[in-house]
C-alpha cells in the first residue's frame, strides 16, 4: 500500500510521515475469498490484520462448538496478533472468517510489536497493564458470577423440589399405614360372616370406588362442606363412629350417599361399618397414590425445566420456542419471587420457533427478570410479553418499579457499572445480555423507563443467518 492509503486507516491517521512510510514498507495487502479462513484460533499469532474491504466474523471455540462473537464490515477494524507488544509467545485468541471477498493490510507480528514499543513506550506500558488487569478482573469476576448463578439455580431448584419431595414422603408413609389397615379390615370382613355373593358385590363396589376416585369432580369449598355434612349425617344415623373422618375421605374420592346406600344393600346393617371402613381405606389409598404420582410429575417437570434452562445434552445452537425458554427461566427463579410479586404472561403463541443459542438466551432472561425483581422489591407486577415486529420477534420484561434515573440511563449497558450496593452487584449482567443479543444473535435490546413502568425489549431476528461452521 502507498503511504497515503495507509494514513486513511483510523489506527494510523495521527502518525507522522516517517512512521506511515515505515508501515507501508513493512506491511502487505492480502485477499481472502468469501468463506475462507483468515486465521485460526490457537495457531501462533504471526500477523496483525486490518480490514480494508469486505465483511468478516470472529468466532471462538466453546466446548467443541464454533461460537460467533462479532461480525463487521467497518473499514480499519483489526484482529489477529493484537497483543504482540506484550512480548510473550502469543496465539490467535479467536478465528476470523471472510463472509465476503475481503482485503486486508497485514503487518507481521514482530514489526507491529516493534512499532508499538518504540513509538509509544508509555502507552505500551499502560496497554499492557490494562490488558492484564482487565483479563484478571474479568476472569475472577466471571468465576464469581458463574458460582453465584450456579448457587441461585441450585437454591431455586432445591426450594421447588422440596415441596413435592416432602409430599411424596408423607404420602408414602400414610400409604403404608392405610394398606396395613385395609388388610386388617379385609380379614374381619372375610371371616365367614359375609357370604361369597355379598363379598363379590363388595369387591365390585371397591372397583367402582377406585374408578370414581380418578374421575372425582373438583368441588368448591362450599360444595365440599355440604357434601361432607350430608355423608356425616348418613353415617351417624347408622351408628358408625367418627363418621366425619370417613366423610371427608369419601367426598374427596367422589363418592356420595347413593353409593353408600348400595354398600349397605350389599352387606347389610350389621357389617356396614367394617365394609365402609375397608372401602374408605381403599379410597384413601388411591388418593395417596395420586398424591405420590402428582409429586413425581412435579419433580419430573422441575427437572425438565432445569434441563431446559441449562440446555444440558443439547446443541448450543438450535431451533427454540422462546416461550419454553421463558417458562423454564421463571421456574428456576420462582424462589426469588416474594408473595407480593404478581407474574403476568402475555404470550403471542403464533410466533415461530427461531434458531438461537438457547442457554445464553436463558441467561439474558435471568438477568433481566432478576433486575426487575430487585427493582420492585417485595411487591409489584412483572409482565413477560412476546410478539412480532416485522421480521423480528420481541420479548418484553416489564416491571412496576421506580424506574431508571435519567442520569444513569446511558450507562446501564456499560461493563462493571452497577447501582447496587458494594458487594451485591458486579455490573456485568446487562453488559453480558447486550453482547449475547446484539453481537451473537444480531438483535437489539431497547429500554423505556418511567416510574411504575420500566420495559426492556429484546428483539431477535426470526430467520437469522446460520452459525459459523465447525
Amino acid at each position: 500500500m502507498a503511504p497515503d492509503e495507509v494514513r486513511t486507516l483510523f489506527l494510523f491517521e495521527s502518525l507522522d510521515d516517517e512512521q506511515v512510510a515505515w508501515l507501508a514498507e513493512q506491511g502487505r495487502v492480502e485477499r481472502r475469498a468469501a468463506g475462507e479462513l483468515v486465521y485460526a484460533e490457537g495457531e501462533p499469532a504471526e500477523c496483525f490484520f486490518i480490514l480494508l474491504d469486505g465483511m468478516v466474523r470472529l468466532c471462538r471455540t466453546v466446548h467443541g462448538d464454533q461460537v460467533e462473537i462479532n461480525r463487521t464490515d467497518q473499514r480499519g477494524v483489526y484482529g489477529g496478533a493484537t497483543q504482540a507488544y506484550i512480548g510473550d509467545e502469543q496465539v490467535y485468541r479467536h478465528s476470523m472468517w471472510a463472509l465476503t471477498d475481503a482485503e486486508f493490510f497485514v503487518l507481521p507480528a514482530e514489526q507491529f510489536a516493534y512499532a508499538v514499543r518504540t513509538w509509544f513506550p508509555m502507552a505500551m506500558h499502560l496497554l499492557e497493564g490494562l490488558y492484564i488487569g482487565m483479563r484478571d478482573t474479568q476472569t475472577r469476576v466471571g468465576e464469581r458470577e458463574r458460582l453465584l448463578a450456579l448457587g441461585s439455580l441450585s437454591a431455586g431448584l432445591t426450594h421447588e423440589l422440596n415441596n413435592p419431595a416432602s409430599a411424596a414422603v408423607r404420602a408414602a408413609a400414610g400409604l403404608r399405614e392405610r394398606i396395613a389397615a385395609m388388610r386388617h379390615k379385609l380379614a374381619s370382613i372375610a371371616d365367614g360372616r359375609i357370604d361369597s355373593r355379598r363379598l363379590y358385590a363388595l369387591v365390585g363396589l371397591q372397583e367402582e370406588a377406585v374408578d370414581r376416585v380418578g374421575k372425582a369432580p373438583k368441588l368448591t369449598a362450599m360444595q365440599t362442606s355440604d357434601a361432607e355434612d350430608e355423608l356425616t349425617d348418613w353415617l351417624d344415623d347408622r351408628g358408625l363412629t367418627a363418621g366425619w373422618e370417613l366423610a371427608s375421605i369419601l367426598v374427596a374420592g367422589g363418592l356420595d350417599v347413593d353409593w353408600l346406600e348400595r354398600v349397605q344393600a350389599a352387606v347389610g346393617t350389621d357389617d356396614l361399618e367394617p365394609a365402609v371402613r375397608w372401602l374408605t381405606y381403599t379410597v384413601e389409598t388411591e388418593l395417596l397414590l395420586a398424591e405420590i404420582g402428582d409429586a413425581a410429575i412435579r419433580i419430573s417437570t422441575l427437572v425438565g425445566a432445569a434441563k431446559q434452562y441449562s440446555q444440558l445434552d443439547r446443541a448450543p445452537y438450535q431451533v427454540v420456542d422462546v416461550h419454553e425458554l421463558l417458562d423454564a427461566t421463571l421456574t428456576m427463579l420462582r424462589g426469588k419471587f416474594s408473595a407480593g410479586v404478581l407474574v403476568v404472561r402475555e404470550y403471542d403463541r403464533s410466533l415461530p420457533t427461531i434458531p438461537a443459542y438457547a442457554a445464553e438466551l436463558n441467561q439474558v432472561w435471568s438477568n433481566l427478570i432478576d433486575n426487575a425483581i430487585g427493582a420492585m422489591g417485595s411487591a409489584g407486577t412483572l409482565t413477560i410479553r412476546t410478539g412480532r415486529l416485522d421480521e423480528q420477534l420481541f420479548v418484553e420484561i416489564a416491571d412496576t418499579g421506580p424506574g431508571i434515573p435519567a442520569e444513569i440511563r446511558p450507562r446501564i449497558f456499560e461493563p462493571f457499572f452497577t447501582t447496587k450496593p458494594v458487594g451485591e452487584g458486579t455490573g456485568l449482567g446487562l453488559d453480558i445480555s447486550y453482547r449475547i443479543v446484539v453481537n451473537k444473535h444480531h438483535g437489539d435490546i431497547q429500554v423505556t423507563t418511567a416510574p411504575g413502568d420500566t420495559v426492556f425489549r429484546v428483539l431477535l431476528p426470526i430467520a437469522p443467518e446460520p452459525p459459523p461452521a465447525s
